[in-house]
């Protein structure tokens, strides 16, 4: 309890903390350095545009992050704790370190930016002294050091107390601004919406710059490991900063556009000195912002980075634990911060203001569109743990993550392609040093739940004669020897590729009890990673029962996972070891009372040979299963595993009936009841004493699979035997159809 004292002592930043740091990062260095460029490139419609977009990204982005916040405890990291716990650690680890670099890089950014606000300062130097100072890393570099130094021995802390004054001054700069006439105010009649500038640079390049200016709003959300209150501080803030943010922008292109001549626009970076009525006050209110957002992004940024080690999300171990390591009680990230401001030197000294802007603006929109799709997700899944307080709409999420693909395409599809492959590949690199495999499995399960859910009571309801019509197999099979024999599920693996649908239960002999259930577990286990080896599309699941009688009752009535109920049950025997056969023979009439289809495969040593030829078998006394047996070849066949294979077809029949059961069998195959081609049926004329196992054993014994029609009277004739005395055949499919089966 004191420790949980301390920790809460130590955390005491509110909504205004989150309010204020959004605040005065999105009101920064582009407001004054690059908006009033952007006014004269694009026209007043064209600005307003670029805010509505940006917003159209930012607001849903908003939403979402208060909606995620409100539903789980939010911790250190920011944005990268909201997306690694909902998208899971691996695809988190990605996304976050690019967060992370667009954080880092947004450092030096704002350092440049301050730079230039020394630009009056410059200009008097030269002017009064003819001191000329021509490279204004005279002043980021130094500055850039400073603030470490800062940030190392003062933390957090530092940055919340200047907050309030930089706000303050940054009021009152767009006041004097918003006071102050203009250098070429527009006359009532030369109003236009759509002035702009000769040769103006592209809407997209233009919005690329601006974009920065826009992504602020989510720079108190990096405060969430110094929140008393996360759930509660993260939405109000952010969103109160967004929300106000968009409407000085919308007032500031405004006022831009009536006070000054598109030229003006274009070509002074400090255009909003010119307009105020005291213009120096637009150069301090630069430096006070861009010092806000600096100290911003510098104390988001190693917190980003110290989650990331924390979470082993960083490539070498030793890495991951020292930048995991913090300072004090407030765990102050100054391993992290240390290699911040290396990369943040990088960018001071080679970039330029423009280029950093389009850099940053790719990385945020994959982040922004990352953590829309989340909510979005999460919205569609309906996951009943997932109950946020502040419930945002999925069709906002929808928009920002669509928004977000659209624009980084439309501003540099190269560089959208390049960013979306670098994505890949830190997911690639990071995914290989996790225990950790699910991805994006665990979010997409509760979506395909749901697509599942709504697909399966749209086909019950539209399936109106199940018996007649879009006949599909539903096989469902139940075996003791999952582990022993796997043709049973492979055979069910071929059914269910595209055409069917496959349901294989694992028997566990015994009463339910603690260690019955753990053994089922086990099993299934085994299973999955059975079907992940083979790359077998079957539903699995295990079944405990006292009796396999009692088990063949419980699966027939079991729903099938296709929408339709089951309407087809597989058994499987060894040919060499037949103890199952009195087992399936004494519960064939089980499924037959159910109107099920019964498949009864006998498999052999061979399992199923080289998968290069079918042989299929009809008799004059056994036309009703024809249709089935052919549409079952089909379905084997279409698999890759029997890409090179073929079917032949036979038709067996006494010598001196082979004239009269030949006309009959054609004349169904000209009716189009059996849908096959006479020229593809082999005629076999048997003699009267002669056995028709013994000519089939002989015509067959190559076959990687014989399929036969099986009659139910003869089961209850002859029980066993009738799937006896078939030695030289390999493995053979017995198939007896509830009904005729139309083939169109």
């Amino acid at each position: 309890m004191a420790t949980q004292r301390l920790i809460d002592s130590r955390k005491g930043f509110g909504t205004p903390a989150v309010f204020f740091t959004a605040i005065s990062t999105i009101l920064g260095a582009i407001l004054f350095l690059r908006f009033g460029y952007a006014v004269g490139n694009v026209g007043l419609l064209g600005a307003w545009a670029i805010i509505i977009l940006g917003h159209m990204v930012t607001i849903p982005t908003a939403m979402a992050i208060a909606e995620i916040a409100t539903n789980q405890k939010v911790e250190g990291g920011g944005e990268y704790f909201i997306i690694s716990r909902s998208f899971g650690l691996t695809v988190g680890g990605a996304i976050g370190t690019a967060l992370y670099l667009s954080q880092a890089i947004s450092v030096a950014f704002y350092i440049i930016a301050f730079a230039q606000a020394f630009e009056p300062v410059f200009q008097w130097l030269l002017e009064k002294y003819a001191i000329y100072v021509y490279d204004y890393r005279i002043i980021s570099i130094p500055f850039l050091v400073l603030l470490f130094f800062l940030m190392i021995s003062k933390g957090a802390s530092l940055g919340v107390k200047t907050l309030y004054v930089v706000v303050a001054i940054l009021g009152v700069a767009l006041l004097l601004f918003f006071l102050g006439t203009g250098t070429n105010p527009y006359l009532a009649d030369d109003f236009s919406f759509t002035i702009k500038v000769d040769n103006p640079n592209s809407f997209f390049l233009v919005f690329a710059i601006c974009f920065p200016a826009f992504t602020g709003m989510t720079a108190g959300v990096g405060l969430s490991g110094d929140l008393k209150d996360p759930r509660n501080a993260i939405p109000k803030g952010t969103f109160a900063a967004t929300i106000f943010g968009m409407l000085v922008y919308m007032a500031i292109a405004l006022k831009l556009y009536l006070s000054a001549s598109p030229e003006d626009l274009h070509d002074k970076q400090l255009i909003m000195s010119d307009i105020a009525i005291w213009g120096p006050i637009i150069p301090i209110g630069l430096a006070a912002a861009t010092i806000s957002s600096a100290l911003g992004s510098m104390m988001v940024a190693p917190r980003t980075l110290q989650a990331l080690a924390g979470d082993k999300n960083l490539p070498f171990r030793g890495v991951s634990y020292w930048l995991s390591r913090g300072k004090g009680k407030t765990n102050e990230p100054n391993n992290a911060t240390m290699i911040t401001t290396g990369i943040a030197l990088i960018f001071v000294i080679i970039g330029d203001v423009n280029t950093v802007a389009g850099i940053i603006t790719m990385f945020f929109m994959l982040t922004y569109g990352s953590i829309c799709m989340i909510s979005f997700f999460e919205h569609f899944a309906s996951d009943p743990s997932y109950r946020p307080s502040f419930k945002s709409r999925w069709y906002f999420s929808l928009l920002g993550a669509v928004m977000c693909l659209i624009l980084m395409i439309q501003i540099n599809a190269k560089y959208a392609f390049l960013a979306l492959i670098m994505m890949t590949i830190l997911y690639l690199i990071i995914s290989r040093s996790k225990d950790e495999k699910e991805g994006l499995a665990g979010i997409f399960q509760g979506v395909i739940f749901q697509l599942s859910r709504v697909l399966q009571v749209f086909l019950q309801k539209v399936d109106k004669d199940p018996d007649k019509e879009n006949w599909r197999p539903s096989v469902v099979c139940i075996s003791k020897d999952s582990f022993k024999r796997v043709a049973a599920f492979e055979l069910l693996g071929w059914i269910s590729y595209r055409y069917g649908f496959g349901t294989f239960i694992h028997l566990i002999d015994g009463y339910l009890s603690k260690e019955t259930h753990n053994e089922s577990k086990e099993a299934l286990g085994r299973l999955i990673k059975m079907a992940e080896a083979s790359k077998n599309n079957v539903y699995l699941d295990t079944l405990i029962s006292p009796s396999y009688t009692s088990a063949i009752a419980q699966v027939i009535q079991l729903p099938g996972v296709s929408g339709k109920e089951n309407n087809t049950i597989l058994f499987e025997y060894s040919k060499d070891e037949p103890e199952m056969l009195d087992a399936i023979v004494e519960n064939y009439q089980l499924t037959k009372s159910s109107d099920f289809d019964v498949l009864i495969l006998g498999s052999s040593k061979r399992r199923f040979g080289m998968k290069s030829e079918i042989h299929l078998w009809i008799t004059p006394n056994d036309f009703q299963n024809a249709n089935l047996m052919i549409l079952m070849a089909y379905i084997i066949i279409g698999h890759p595993d029997w890409k090179n294979g073929n079917i032949k077809i036979f038709s067996l029949f006494p010598v001196k009936e082979l004239d009269n059961q030949k006309e009959q069998l054609l004349g169904l195959i000209k009716a189009g009841r059996i849908p096959i081609s006479a020229s593809n049926i082999r005629m076999i004329p048997k003699q009267e004493n002669e056995d028709s196992k013994t000519l089939i054993n002989n015509i067959s014994k190559d076959a990687d699979l014989t399929i036969m029609g099986l009659r139910s009277e003869m089961v209850r004739h002859e029980e066993s035997e009738v799937f006896k005395g078939y030695e030289e055949v390999g493995d053979i499919l017995f198939v007896n159809t509830n009904t005729r089966k139309d083939i169109k």
